[in-house]
């Protein structure tokens, strides 16, 4: 079954706990701090496997979650950090956060890893909190959370030339003349509902992976038929072979046929107008094709055209000739391959600590900044309650909360934990 699209949520691994601890000797109960810290929770790792070629493994699995790293122990131990979680995907799978719409990753070289959700820090131990001023403290962090995203996994078929047109007229019969490919063909439109690949070999030992993608229908870059299946995998490719019923079969009209599809791929973006094109004159065994050609070079003068029959296997051998010297002629792939313009990239902000709103339970408090710090507070320790409010305060969290009027034992909430606003 091929995949080409999945969604799924990532709850990467908690860190572990840091640990309060005294060491002890006989007679001498309490000689120092020695809480170890924890150790760091699961990344969760998508890495390139050349192997696959659909992301149906990753079908059914929607939520990946990563593991707690150890907690630490006394005499300065430290907890071992959980093991990663390793995602493979195939070449050609683009990650976008789902929240933000951000493109994260787009991989694309064989074992090329990247960390799509990281895993939380370890919490400190009480012996990382000891100072000159205050050398046995008994306070702790619990384990930093791990990331949580809910992202979109998006595979666009890597090949060479990527075969285009209406549904049926010809391209995957030509996929299967020149390669070793052997793709559904039949007498009946969008026979190809997924992308087929083919290696193409030349008996002076050049060779490249040709795709036979999805045909295309008046409307595809709004989504309309297959369209936006094929123009996303058309996307990857280093050049795009257009292929076009020179026979006129079924009525069709190669001129409008042409005008139609280049009309569909220079409103979908994503740089697929500045790609290379052949045209393919195909069904040149049929009757009037000389004709229609001879009418397309006239109306299409600048265009580079070769004809072929992938019937009769007239004009094949040249066919695969011209790709491959095109191919040989242009750019390296990875030039070529490059993140479209109205792609989101991650730029660097500075966070906000905090927001404050009035409700009819008290003042909520919110924040990514303030959402870690009450995670990783151990409020069963009298000095980690001191540290969490220090923290707060030195924020500027008490000065906004009296400029929006709060008074003195108002209810302040975090998360699910209520406090009362005191001195």
């Amino acid at each position: 079954m091929f995949v080409d699209e999945v969604n799924i949520k990532l709850i990467a691994g908690n860190g572990g706990d840091g640990c309060t601890s005294f060491h002890r000797e006989k007679c001498m109960p309490m000689l120092g701090p020695d809480g170890g810290n924890g150790g760091r929770g699961s990344n969760i790792i998508f890495e390139v496997d050349k192997g696959l070629k659909t992301l149906v493994d990753l079908r059914y699995h929607k939520i990946i979650k990563g593991n707690k790293g150890n907690n630490g122990k006394g005499s300065d131990r430290t907890g071992a950090n959980a093991e990663d979680i390793i995602i493979k995907v195939p070449q050609g799978t683009t990650i976008t956060d789902l929240d933000t719409n951000n493109v994260i990753c787009d991989l694309i070289k064989d074992k090329e890893q990247f960390i799509v959700a990281k895993g939380g820090r370890g919490g400190r131990g009480n012996a990382s909190f000891a100072s000159h001023e205050n050398t046995a403290p008994k306070i702790s962090e619990k384990g930093e959370p791990g990331e949580v995203k809910q992202i979109k996994c998006e595979l666009k078929v890597l090949a060479d030339v990527g075969l285009v047109g209406f549904p049926s007229v010809g391209k995957s019969t030509i996929l299967s003349v020149i390669s070793a490919s052997k793709p559904k063909i039949a007498a009946y439109h969008f026979t190809t509902l997924n992308p087929n690949l083919g290696v193409v070999k030349l008996k002076d030992n050049r060779s490249f992976v040709m795709a036979d993608l999805p045909g295309l229908i008046e409307g595809a870059s709004e989504g309309l038929g297959l369209g936006l299946k094929f123009l996303r995998h058309a996307s990857r490719t280093k050049l795009i072979a257009h292929v076009l019923d020179m026979g006129a079969s079924e009525g069709r009209n190669p001129i409008e046929d042409y005008k139609i599809i280049d009309n569909e791929i220079k409103k979908y973006g994503h740089n697929l107008d500045k790609k290379k094109v052949i045209i393919i004159a195909n069904k040149m065994d049929l009757e009037g094709a000389d004709k229609n050609l001879e009418e397309f070079k006239k109306t299409y003068p600048n265009l580079d055209i070769i004809a072929i029959s992938a019937y009769s296997l007239d004009g094949v051998e040249d066919l695969v000739i011209k790709l491959a010297d095109t191919l040989d002629s242009l750019e390296d792939q990875e030039k070529i391959i490059e993140t479209s313009s109205d792609e989101i990239v991650y730029k660097y902000e500075e966070e906000v600590p905090f927001t404050i709103e009035k409700s009819n339970d008290g003042w909520v408090l919110k924040g990514d900044k303030i959402k870690r710090l009450f995670q990783m507070t151990r409020f069963d320790e009298d000095e980690s309650i001191i540290r969490f409010a220090n923290k707060l305060k030195r924020m500027g969290v008490e000065e906004e909360l009296e400029r929006l009027g709060a008074k003195r034992g108002d209810d302040v909430i975090i998360e699910d934990f209520v406090f009362q606003f005191k001195d």
